[in-house]
């Protein structure tokens, strides 16, 4: 599919106003993107565990304007509160995707959005919000033109969430999503996130995630900024050709259920990642001192138990423990016991892989 597949047809119904409320969830993602080319195309393909607790609540409303102009407006409530500080990336958002969506001028909306996990903190808060949005202004198309198919629907709810945030099209479906054009993935694009069409080893299903909130804060530099920092990043060539070779690797290890090389690979992506903070210009660091601390824990754990455990992270200090559901019981007694004392107010969120977007 190319970008004008994506523009909205001339509305057959005239839709004065309404109500949407989806819930998309946030995710975690194996091999990592990191670096990204206008507008808004990853410089290399990734595939996420798309979670189920960590997740969005975002209704719409919408009144049809007396007067059209070329305005957008809309107002933005955020857990009960009014965030104009949310207004400029919303503005942003709308003006990235109007070509596509050209009835968004001719509403007021207003925005209500909830989250079940701290905002801005790395857990892909933006992921979450970016998708659910999404959903609902897909949900207002589908009203303006019910002719358009499901499958339709969802590619392009993915593809104006990624225009929003680029991880966001991995959170519109699950359990596995792949981001970006790869030979050994069918349907795969830089435009949308697709399901992994691959067969899944059983030990993968039900795969837990506890995500350990080492620093609810906001981070110290965005996600955006981090991106923007592969441009002519002495290592990004090199980077970009390992993780297109590691989704194949990882292709193979979710086939044949080889998780000790599962193990290897996602805990190698969460450290490329940062490593690539690290040496970029300006440099920066994410990670917390018990970011590490957490980490050297759990691979003591792994040894003395002969566990199947692991850590991976996205771009900030906290990390996520996954496991198989064979492991749940015992695992979860060592966060308890061990790793929710490097915790922020010792809180962690205990998830597990999700099945992406609902309507609510």
């Amino acid at each position: 599919m190319t970008t004008n597949d994506f523009i909205a047809i001339a509305s057959r119904n005239d839709v004065k106003s309404g109500k949407t409320t989806w819930q998309t969830p946030s995710n975690i993602a194996l091999v990592k993107y990191w670096g990204k080319r206008d507008p808004q195309l990853p410089e290399n393909p990734s595939i996420s565990f798309t979670l189920n607790n960590c997740h969005t609540n975002t209704s719409l409303s919408f009144v049809k304007k007396e007067e059209q102009d070329d305005a957008f407006c809309f107002k933005i409530i955020f857990e009960g509160e009014e965030k104009p500080s949310f207004q400029p990336k919303i503005q942003k958002f709308f003006e990235r995707i109007v070509s596509y969506v050209p009835f968004i001028k001719d509403y007021n909306f207003v925005i209500s959005s909830e989250n079940s996990f701290p905002h801005s903190s790395g857990i892909a808060s933006s992921a979450s919000g970016m998708s659910a949005i999404s959903m609902c202004l897909m949900q207002l198309e589908k009203q303006l033109n019910p002719t358009i198919s499901e499958e339709y629907f969802y590619k392009k709810a993915s593809f104006l969430a990624r225009l929003g945030s680029g991880s966001a099209c991995r959170s519109v479906k699950g359990e596995l999503v792949v981001w970006g054009e790869h030979s050994e993935i069918e349907g795969s694009s830089d435009l949308f996130g697709v399901p992994f069409s691959s067969t899944v080893a059983p030990i993968f299903k039900n795969y837990q995630d506890t995500v350990l909130l080492v620093d609810k804060g906001e981070k110290q530099v965005s996600s955006t900024v981090g991106h923007d920092l592969m441009h002519g990043h002495p290592f990004a060539k090199n980077r970009f050709a390992q993780a297109y070779d590691n989704i194949s690797k990882m292709k193979t290890i979710l086939e044949k259920g080889a998780i000790s090389e599962f193990v290897a690979l996602v805990e190698s992506e969460a450290l490329t990642l940062h490593a690539m903070m690290m040496t970029s210009q300006p440099y920066f660091i994410l990670m917390k001192p018990k970011t590490l601390e957490i980490i050297q824990e759990i691979w003591n754990y792994r040894e003395e138990n002969n566990s199947n455990i692991c850590f991976t992270l996205d771009a900030g200090a906290n990390v996520h423990v996954l496991y198989p559901i064979s492991e749940k019981e015992t695992v979860q007694e060592f966060i308890a016991n061990e790793l929710a004392g490097f915790c922020q107010n010792g809180h962690y969120i205990h998830d597990e892989v999700g099945f992406g977007a609902k309507e609510l």
